[in-house]
């Protein structure tokens, strides 16, 4: 379990505070939005009314004590700027902050961000790689031009094992689990059969999974 704050509660900062909060770690909510924290204080034990741009707010509240701070501010980045400076200033250990563009980013480093990360960009992304391609179902960057994927079967596998077929050494792809509906069966053994309506999610090169999702059209 990890200590966590999160500044700005607009979409982004709200689900990504319920769901830290959904995985058992103790959460921190603040928005200088008085209204808005009134109404999300039912959610969460810790929701506190603040301009976090004022250093006597983020002193009040101990910020040296979390494990991760993240700034969630996406409308006015000099706010996230000024956040984000006056978060390491006064002693916070990991400092994570929203940007729109690599120029963003670049700043927020600058001035002391641990990481930075492209909500907008990120999904951009992922959903042209998931509709530029056949059956994509999911889509995981790993690098450049390596990547997990979430893809049906080709018909014809249907009852044949995983040896069998010989996955890896025809379609340069590992099978890293089987997914039957809601149920996934990770690392499957090589006499696993497969079944009419399984996925398998596959780690390898975007080219090789491309070419691969392409035989799966029924």
């Amino acid at each position: 379990m990890k200590s966590i704050l999160v500044v700005g509660m607009g979409t982004l900062g709200r689900c990504l505070a319920q769901k830290m909060q959904e995985l058992g770690n103790d959460v921190m909510i603040i928005d200088k939005d008085e209204d808005l924290i009134q109404e999300l204080s039912s959610v969460f034990d810790d929701a506190v009314a603040g301009d976090c741009t004022n250093p006597d707010v983020l002193k009040s509240i101990g910020v040296n004590n979390f494990d991760i701070c993240f700034v969630a501010i996406g409308e006015n980045f000099y706010s996230s700027l000024e956040i984000t400076s006056l978060l390491k200033e006064l002693g916070a250990a990991y400092v994570v902050s929203k940007a729109k563009q690599a120029r963003q980013a670049d700043f927020l480093k600058k001035i002391g961000a641990d990481e930075v990360f492209f909500p907008e960009r990120e999904i951009a992304e992922k959903l042209a790689i998931r509709y530029n391609a056949t059956n994509i179902f999911d889509y995981i960057e790993l690098t450049s031009d390596c990547s997990i994927f979430e893809i049906p079967i080709i018909p014809e596998w249907v009852g044949k094992s995983i040896i069998e077929i010989n996955v890896r050494q025809k379609y340069n792809v590992n099978i890293i689990a089987i997914k039957s509906g809601q149920s996934i069966d990770p690392l499957p053994g090589g006499d696993y059969r497969f079944q009419n309506d399984d996925h398998i999610v596959v780690i390898g090169k975007s080219k090789d999974v491309f070419e691969l999702s392409a035989k799966t059209i029924r």
